[in-house]
């Protein structure tokens, strides 16, 4: 249903859907999202590869979101338009000049960081052990410099301020949030986040916000 003005009024207490595994960092960040916002959400999974899925996204990635007769895909449009319907204060900057710097960042870590903290070297440790594997060593060595050399960039992201675009969260922090938990997991994650004090920093305020316990208690904080 649409307002006068276009946006959209959703019936009190419908309950928006998020389709994605739980230990997703992404499906993660849009939980993260929903409950800032003031939004009740519920988790459903998918069943990732079947016609089904590509039903949904069309590349069969998470996550989806559902909400009445709305369907949107690609995390950063689906935290866009929890923003925009959610009762909860903005999680956008206060300035043109610092809500560019939060889409920078935003690109950033789509087209870059997730790829290099998350797809090449946490997945590294994860994807084999839950296939029943050991992970191979060689592989994690492969992807620790670009990843160290990513903390470092995400450093220089919180070297100005307490957040990446401001004194507030935006929806960038929503994103990395996930991404810093993750790599966290892991031997050489840690040692490249005690490297990086400015980001360790913000991330000890981001994991103790009740948006960040309430997803991440599934899969480890």
């Amino acid at each position: 249903m649409l307002s006068i003005s276009g946006s959209l009024v959703r019936p009190k207490g419908m309950t928006i859907t998020i389709h994605g595994p739980a230990a997703s960092s992404y499906v993660r960040s849009a939980r993260m999202t929903c409950i800032e916002k003031g939004l009740t959400h519920t988790l459903e999974p998918v069943a990732f590869g079947t016609e089904a899925h590509a039903g949904l996204h069309p590349w069969k990635r998470v996550p989806i979101l559902r909400d009445g007769d709305v369907t949107i895909y690609e995390t950063s449009a689906i935290m866009r338009y929890l923003d925009e319907v959610g009762p909860g204060p903005s999680l956008l900057p206060a300035t043109a000049a610092a809500r560019a710097v939060m889409e920078q960042w935003v690109s950033a870590i789509n087209c870059y960081i997730y790829d290099s903290l998350v797809r090449k070297y946490a997945l590294e440790y994860i994807a084999p052990r839950l296939a029943g594997r050991d992970p191979d060593p060689e592989k994690i060595r492969a992807g620790v410099p670009a990843m160290e050399r990513d903390v470092a960039r995400l450093e220089t992201a919180y070297g100005h301020g307490t957040y990446v675009a401001g004194d507030t969260p935006s929806l960038v922090d929503l994103l990395i949030a996930p991404i810093v938990q993750t790599v966290g997991l892991f031997p050489e994650g840690k040692r490249a986040l005690a490297a990086a004090p400015n980001l360790s920093r913000a991330y000890d305020k981001l994991r103790v916000r009740p948006s960040f316990e309430a997803v991440h208690s599934p899969v480890g904080a």
